[in-house]
């Protein structure tokens, strides 16, 4: 069974939430048919450990206007890797390098993608440029 509505939704609100603060590369990974935990995978970028704290907390302000609860937040401090787990989709914030070495993609290559909106590069282009 592929990805609830709910779920899809909720990624489409985080990664324009991401979008907004000039996240890069954004991809959705439809995993609920190989992991009973979550539906979703959102792989976003960052330039540094401040950007990607910005991403993440906007995806959480996001995600509580959306009415999801956060069950998980992990590797904020140091902020090379953020994972934002809301059950239904799990939000990967890395910084370039370790998103190269980690590969998420090539992991999940299986899987299908959720299709993320064509404006979110027109989102990011507009949003005020990130530290």
């Amino acid at each position: 069974m592929p990805a609830t509505d709910y779920a899809v939704a909720l990624t489409l609100a985080a990664a324009r939430a991401a979008a907004e603060k000039k996240a890069q590369e954004m991809t959705a990974i439809d995993v609920s048919e190989r992991l009973g935990l979550t539906d979703v995978f959102l792989v976003a970028s960052g330039r540094n450990d401040r950007q990607v704290r910005a991403i993440a907390d906007a995806i959480d302000e996001a995600m509580r206007k959306a009415g999801a609860r956060r069950e998980l937040r992990e590797g904020f401090e140091e902020a090379r890797w953020v994972l934002l787990d809301y059950s239904d989709i799990v939000v990967h914030i890395l910084q370039d390098e370790d998103r190269e070495f980690y590969a998420l993609e090539r992991l999940w290559k299986d899987c299908p993608l959720v299709e993320l909106p064509a404006d979110l590069a027109e989102i990011a282009a507009r949003a005020p440029e990130q530290p």
